[in-house]
């Protein structure tokens, strides 16, 4: 570090900050990094960790099939390298055993920090990561390891609107696609779903399916075949309205003329396809600001975000 320093004419901080992009102009930066490159300087993390104490790397998870999962990680290591830290992504795929070992590899790795999207919230295994590791949780609490930060959903909320306005427009059996968690109870906004279906009246018809589009293809399918089956289809994410959207045309029905279809996520690509997804949107940026702010402490009271009901022409009433 002294010799690039020397090379830059920088001292020791300014350097640093100059390699790490967090301090400097442009120009500084672009040529504190050029003469790294030609001396062969490598910043040695080990040495790093030892000399600060923390590693500067924090562990994201989540189940990465999952579209909107997918791009909630870009954003939440967006964010983090605006702050000079660096992400180590893993794939929990919907699996808590799969789980564990990313949380048993968080914990070796000493990551300074965890940002996850838990497949099971409730296992003892986040207790693996110690007191000195910053976790929050997105999306449900760590009811096993107090003291975690937490950014919740307010799936309540979501569920209510969202079948409030199937019911609204006259469907009364309503298919409920969530995803497949073979070895943990049922999720809140599962849960949720039954449970306002039976207060309003709902008839809801409850299925399980793969995260991953094309392997819930066939999942789906089994909910659109014979004359009893539903008129509207709820997907608590829009990777399974996606899904859904496949089943009903290989099935020969007409979105919306035949089938409605609701989505749980707002990804990028519902108002792409055709016809536009109606679904709940959440506020990702508040969200990601919220998760990465509490690396440095959990907030008290735990934010908690609603969604956003987002009509579009995947949803009318029932034909007949």
């Amino acid at each position: 570090m002294q010799d690039l320093a020397d090379a830059a004419g920088l001292s020791l901080a300014a350097t640093s900050y100059a390699l790490r992009g967090i301090r400097g102009s442009a120009a500084t930066i672009a040529r504190v990094r050029e003469l790294a490159v030609e001396i062969g300087y490598t910043v040695d993390p080990i040495a790093r960790a030892l000399a600060s104490g923390r590693t500067g790397s924090v562990g994201v998870s989540g189940s990465l099939r999952d579209l909107w999962q997918q791009d909630f990680s870009v954003l939440l290591t967006r964010a983090l390298r605006s702050r000079g830290r660096h992400a180590t992504i893993a794939d929990a795929d919907a699996d808590p055993a799969q789980e564990r070992l990313i949380v048993e590899q968080f914990a070796a790795q000493r990551v300074d920090g965890v940002l996850v999207s838990p497949v099971d919230p409730t296992a003892d295994y986040w207790r693996l990561l110690g007191p000195e590791t910053a976790v929050v949780a997105i999306g449900d609490a760590l009811t096993s390891r107090p003291g975690s930060g937490s950014v919740l959903f307010d799936n309540r909320y979501g569920v209510e609107t969202a079948l409030a306005h199937l019911a609204g427009l006259g469907h009364h059996r309503i298919g409920l696609l969530a995803p497949a968690l073979p070895t943990t109870p049922g999720r809140p906004a599962q849960l949720l779903a039954a449970e306002v279906a039976a207060a309003t009246g709902v008839e809801l018809v409850e299925v399980s399916a793969p995260a991953a589009t094309a392997d819930a293809v066939e999942v789906a399918a089994s909910l659109l075949t014979g004359p009893d089956r539903p008129t509207a289809v709820f997907c608590l994410s829009d990777s399974l309205a996606f899904a859904t959207y496949r089943a009903a045309r290989q099935a020969g029905l007409r979105l919306p003329a035949d089938l409605s279809v609701v989505g749980y996520d707002d990804h990028q690509l519902a108002a792409l396809v055709e016809p536009p997804l109606t679904t709940m949107a959440w506020d990702e940026d508040a969200m990601v600001e919220a998760a990465v702010a509490q690396l440095d402490g959990p907030r008290d009271p735990v934010p908690m975000f609603r969604p956003e009901l987002i009509v579009r022409g995947s949803t009318a009433g029932p034909r007949g």
